[in-house]
């Protein structure tokens, strides 16, 4: 879930920067949210926080070894497979056409754009962490191996 974590962080600065810019102002992923739930704007970034921590963090996780490529490419995949979901299931759902087309072809393209991002971050935070405990795993081994044979 720290890969999650750190890709929504990452995806969350970029959704800040795009509103601070003025940028495709249509696009209010927490806006839709906080509407579809019927909440307010807190509670919106609430649930973004623990779709892309848990739910995107153990997808991963369960996902990583069987998507194609490496880390990376993987979380990338994951990321376009949750680009879909919004795209057919949530923009609907928020009383948008299917893909966003209603607020203009930028919108498919500029989420899908996002959802690599973070499919990217997810996937090269996931493949750095999982490399680090398998690299501890690896360094235990060794260790009880010389162990083993020192006091033979």
């Amino acid at each position: 879930m720290i890969a999650g974590f750190v890709a929504t962080l990452e995806l969350s600065a970029i959704m800040l920067m795009k509103g601070w810019t003025g940028m495709m102002p249509q696009l209010d992923v927490i806006g839709m949210l906080s509407g579809m739930l019927d909440v307010g704007r807190a509670a919106g970034w609430i649930v973004h926080f623990i779709v892309g921590t848990v739910f995107y963090g153990i997808a991963y996780a369960l996902l990583e070894r069987a998507l194609p490529g490496g880390p990376t490419v993987s979380g990338m995949v994951l990321g376009i497979i949750g680009w879909l979901v919004m795209m057919i299931a949530l923009m609907p759902m928020a009383g948008l056409e299917s893909f966003g087309m209603d607020l203009g072809i930028g919108v498919p393209i500029m989420t899908l754009i996002l959802h690599l991002i973070f499919g990217a971050v997810l996937g090269w935070v996931g493949g750095a962490l999982t490399a680090g405990i398998e690299e501890v795993h690896s360094d235990r081994l060794r260790l009880v191996q010389h162990n083993a044979r020192v006091h033979r």
